[in-house]
């Protein structure tokens, strides 16, 4: 009798032993968790354009690869700041042939009394010292000196021409998200202009130009990134991506991954960009006027929840603070109401923590419709195709471990078969499903309901083809606690 791989025709003694691993797994190896995050860099970086990089934690590597200051750069560091464990690639875009966003900062000045000038760029503090005998263009001077010696910062400064005393600042990069990059001043509690100073600020504006999305997509390798940090959110990129996400969905490739973009504007802006996309595999951080950019909220919320769902794909992210994020000002904030009605039109939202940081209040994808157009929650939250994708590649693991080279019958020769047998049958393969969804998949409340999925699990032999196994499986994944509602019926 044959018994695995040893030939049953050897006759030298004495003892051979084959090692077999197919049973060794009882659960599910863990899934690794890969990132990429796509964005724009400077002509400063040493990095080739659309060429993938595995960043560490190091911000100069970061720097150094995409150029300080740059949107890919920002990003990064952005991400790291929530997530300095999983697996990062990144994949630069060049520059594109196109315009580069300007904003101003006009200064005026009379009487002037010796203070600070608190500006915040893109969320980064830039503080210009005044002094009794400055005047206007000595401020405007003194702004761009701190502007560009900051070489973090996305913009570089200078006066704009024919004036002495209005600063222009020019995004560091070509296109339309830099005219996202926010300018104030006096964000904090307790910040003053001088006095006899004012400015006035012109935001950001005139960047044209998105990248060539196909090109970038041609770029990606095939390979599994469970989360994406997608930083354009112009209707044709998101459209490329989003059929590349499909795609990778699908039954033949079976490497999904879940987009994180961002939008900025306001509540109406917000909502109409939600209700003109319907992705499943999209989620988008409304990021009202926070001083950072959308591209750094896209990034902190990938960060987090990356980390998260790496532990446990089924878990809310709700109250995940994204470090380093910015609120808007208080007065600006959205209410219950406006943030409500945003996650019915397919966009996360955030809420500001007694402590004054950001952290996610829901985590929707952007499907809200079926294909008929009626309300269809089934990708209401990103917590459900994180959990499916993990179910599947569970079930792909415990198939491919336990029956790599097995020969297919029926149930009619399991009373038959020599110990030993590499074959699988109907019978065999509903055990070993059962056994993963019992002793896997419930305990780490992934599933709920096991004797009804039991009850519908079908494995049977195609009739049109006799070398494949077929199953339909329903697994009834479990849901988070969101909303609590209680009735206080009280007595006098």
């Amino acid at each position: 009798m044959a018994l695995g791989s040893i030939p049953n025709d050897v006759r030298v003694p004495l003892v051979y032993i084959e090692i077999d691993n197919s049973e060794a797994n009882s659960g599910t190896p863990a899934l690794a968790q890969k990132v990429l995050v796509l964005g724009q860099q400077l002509a400063t970086g040493t990095a080739d354009a659309l060429t993938l990089n595995r960043i560490t934690t190091s911000e100069s590597q970061i720097d150094d690869l995409y150029g300080k200051g740059s949107m890919l750069s920002l990003t990064l560091k952005k991400f790291r700041k929530t997530n300095e464990f999983t697996d990062v690639y990144a994949l630069g875009v060049a520059d594109l042939a196109a315009s580069a966003a300007k904003g101003e900062i006009a200064v005026t000045a009379t009487t002037i009394k010796a203070g600070v000038i608190a500006l915040l760029i893109a969320g980064e503090s830039v503080q210009v010292t005044v002094k009794d005998t400055d005047d206007a263009d000595s401020i405007a001077t003194a702004i761009i000196a701190k502007v560009n010696a900051d070489t973090n910062l996305p913009v570089t400064a200078a006066l704009k021409t024919a004036e002495t005393d209005i600063v222009e600042l020019t995004c560091k990069w070509t296109g339309i998200t830099g005219d996202d990059i926010d300018i104030r001043y006096n964000y904090y509690d307790g910040e003053f202009l001088p006095g006899g100073v004012t400015i006035a600020i012109t935001d950001m504006t005139g960047g044209a130009g998105t990248p060539d999305m196909s090109a970038v997509i041609a770029a990606i390798p095939n390979e599994w990134y469970n989360h994406i940090v997608m930083p354009f959110n112009d209707t044709q990129s998101m459209n490329d991506l989003r059929d590349e996400l499909v795609n990778r969905w699908g039954p033949l490739k079976m490497i999904e991954g879940i987009a994180y973009t961002a939008f900025r504007g306001t509540f109406a802006e917000t909502g109409a960009f939600g209700s003109a996309r319907n992705d499943f595999l999209f989620t988008c951080m409304g990021t009202n006027s926070s001083p950072n950019s959308p591209w750094e909220f896209a990034a902190a919320y990938a960060g987090r929840a990356s980390y998260s769902l790496g532990i446990d794909p089924a878990r809310p992210l709700q109250t995940l603070v994204l470090t380093s994020l910015l609120p808007p000002a208080k007065t600006k904030q959205w209410d219950m109401t406006e943030r409500n009605l945003l996650l019915h039109d397919g966009i996360a939202t955030y809420m500001v923590t007694p402590g004054n940081e950001v952290a996610i209040e829901r985590e929707v994808s952007m499907y809200r419709q079926n294909a008929y157009g009626d309300p269809d929650p089934s990708y209401l939250d990103i917590t459900t195709p994180a959990t499916l994708g993990y179910l599947r590649y569970s079930l792909r693991t415990m198939v491919t471990n336990r029956f790599p080279r097995h020969k297919l019958a029926g149930d009619d020769v399991l009373d038959r078969l020599d110990p030993g047998q590499p074959v699988v049958t109907p019978k065999i393969m509903r055990n070993a499903v059962l056994e993963l969804a019992n002793n896997d998949w419930v305990p780490s409340a992934l599933m709920e309901d096991f004797d009804g999925f039991k009850e519908t699990l079908e494995l049977y032999r195609d009739t049109s083809d006799q070398n494949r196994l077929n199953c339909v499986f329903k697994p009834d994944i479990v849901n988070q606690f969101r909303i609590f509602a209680a009735l206080m019926q009280f007595k006098l």
